[in-house]
């Protein structure tokens, strides 16, 4: 069912905690199955130096979301933003159909945090990151 990267990254997280001081925290969440991702950004000269999450939810949306902040850290910004959810499947080897909203909350969190740090900037965040549902 579940790939041997999903059981890595579920069994053994990247990335986990939170970044006191963040330059960018983003939360989302699906209350239809209760996983909630919130992830908090290290930015120095537009690139993400730093990055942790902290997820409430099943194995899946752990592993989802400690894959995202390894695709993503030592990266620009808009390296980051180019992040989809079906990068985050394909890097862990896919995932079954039922749990694919799991790499969706992943490519969002990352998307809320950088909005949250253009936020911070003054910067309107919608043009550059888009829509945030």
């Amino acid at each position: 069912m579940y790939s041997a990267k999903v059981m890595d990254h579920f069994a053994n997280p990247r990335n986990v905690g939170e970044i006191e001081n963040a330059d960018g925290v983003g939360e989302v969440g699906n209350p239809k199955c209760g996983d909630i991702m919130k992830m908090f950004l290290k930015i120095d000269n537009n690139v993400i130096t730093d990055v942790k999450f902290k997820t409430f939810g099943c194995g899946a949306a752990i592993a989802t979301s400690s894959i995202a902040t390894e695709m993503i850290k030592g990266k620009t910004i808009d390296e980051a933003l180019k992040l989809t959810n079906k990068a985050v499947v394909e890097a862990l080897d896919g995932l079954p159909p039922v749990k694919l909203h799991c790499s969706v909350l992943a490519e969002q969190a990352v998307k809320a945090a950088l909005a949250d740090y253009y936020r911070r900037q003054g910067v309107d965040p919608e043009p550059i990151v888009g829509k945030l549902e």
